[in-house]
């Protein structure tokens, strides 16, 4: 037990570098000095900036969080979801999820957050100058048991393990495994937050489902509300790229009079267009010393709100490898293993669930809206199980 105490403690003198201070770079950096190792992030953006829309926070990341000491924090800036409806375009219920039975079994609830708000908590929980802005990474090389970064200003740094969290786009992936492009989804997506005013349940997060698109909107903390609005379109369409709050507005009109109406009252700044993609599940995260991590290794579609809550494990599981085993190599195999077949699953799963949300055939969704009214709740719920039953050790 002692030399494995000793040998731990020569563990921390690695320096870890982390390209990415999104979501889950920052858990990474807030987990891994929690664990007392030395640890710089590596941001290319000029400085953190408070943009994005909301975000679910399932109960499984939420079990992560408290294990680093910030679940509380970011608990106490969320606002809990007691249910999900599913609800067609003429307003009827197809079906519902109830999330109460998670903290029943689970110990945590399921929130949702400003992007922003949790970003922010992460950052207050790192020692001072661990991020590093205007660093952007051009190219990585390992020789040996280091890794060299190499950045955009003519700098380089060089490390005993780099963690790439440098999101779905990442230049490293690609890099390290060249035939992993992100992969179009079908549809492109509209995301903002405006005041609730009473128009969505303070506790109920609700999905519209119809043949011209799908819209879901959820109450967040300080009487605001997230939306989304997806509709199916050609990859890069130039017309949606530059439609506004009003046109979008037209785009959902046959829906429930709440839904133009959140989205015309929506101020401009606060409005989000992306088109959505996912990556083909690896077969490896690990590459030497390079770790692959949130959605450079596992990017998915947003439809089981699970892209942050997938990062924030790989972070969690990631330092307690290093809390576990006194080899390097034994530890992210470890990671490897907890990670890889997990998230794969989240992929897969999503990416089903947008195809059946997202049909455009009127006999598909006629079918689709008929028969989902059968399914009970509680199997909803256990299709789920497996992302709420998570093991970070």
């Amino acid at each position: 037990m002692r030399d494995k105490v000793i040998i731990q403690k020569e563990l921390r003198v690695m320096e870890i570098a982390i390209i990415g201070g999104g979501i889950g770079g920052l858990c990474a950096a807030v987990t891994l000095q929690k664990q007392g190792f030395s640890v710089n992030v590596y941001e290319a953006a000029s400085t953190f900036q408070p943009v994005g829309a909301g975000i679910g926070i399932g109960s499984n990341a939420m079990q992560a969080l408290m294990n680093i000491g910030v679940g509380e924090k970011v608990f106490t800036n969320g606002n809990v979801l007691h249910n999900q409806v599913f609800l067609n375009d003429k307003g009827r219920i197809l079906n519902s999820i109830d999330f109460s039975l998670l903290k029943e079994r689970f110990g945590q609830e399921n929130i949702t957050i400003h992007r922003a708000d949790l970003h922010r908590t992460f950052l207050e929980a790192l020692e001072p100058n661990t991020v590093h802005y205007n660093k952007k990474c051009v190219n990585v090389v390992q020789n040996g048991d280091q890794v060299t970064t190499y950045f955009e200003d003519e700098t380089e740094v060089t490390v005993d393990l780099l963690i790439a969290a440098d999101g779905i786009h990442s230049p490293i992936r690609k890099k390290l495994v060249p035939n992993s492009e992100p992969r179009y989804s079908g549809y492109t997506c509209w995301r903002g937050i405006t005041e609730n005013r009473g128009k969505v349940d303070e506790f109920t997060s609700t999905e519209i489902w119809s043949t011209t698109g799908r819209f879901g909107m959820a109450p967040m903390k300080d009487e605001r509300v997230y939306w989304f609005a997806c509709i199916n379109a050609r990859e890069k369409d130039l017309f949606y790229q530059h439609i506004e709050s009003n046109e979008i507005a037209n785009l959902f009109k046959d829906f429930p009079k709440v839904v133009p109406e959140l989205i015309r009252e929506t101020q401009p700044e606060h409005v989000l267009h992306h088109d959505i993609y996912d990556i083909k599940p690896l077969r490896q995260f690990i590459f030497d010393r390079i770790v692959l991590l949130g959605d450079a290794a596992h990017a998915t579609t947003p439809n089981m709100g699970q892209g942050a809550g997938q990062a924030i494990e790989d972070a969690i599981v990631l330092g307690n490898a290093f809390g576990e085993f006194t080899d390097v190599k034994k530890a992210l195999a470890f990671y490897e293993e907890k990670r890889v077949a997990r998230t794969a699953k989240v992929i897969n799963l999503s990416r089903q669930i947008g195809v059946a949300a997202q049909f455009r055939s009127r006999s598909l969704a006629s079918t689709r809206d008929f028969l989902f009214p059968f399914i009970p709740s509680k199997l909803l719920l256990w299709r789920l199980k497996f992302l709420f039953d998570v093991k970070l050790k």
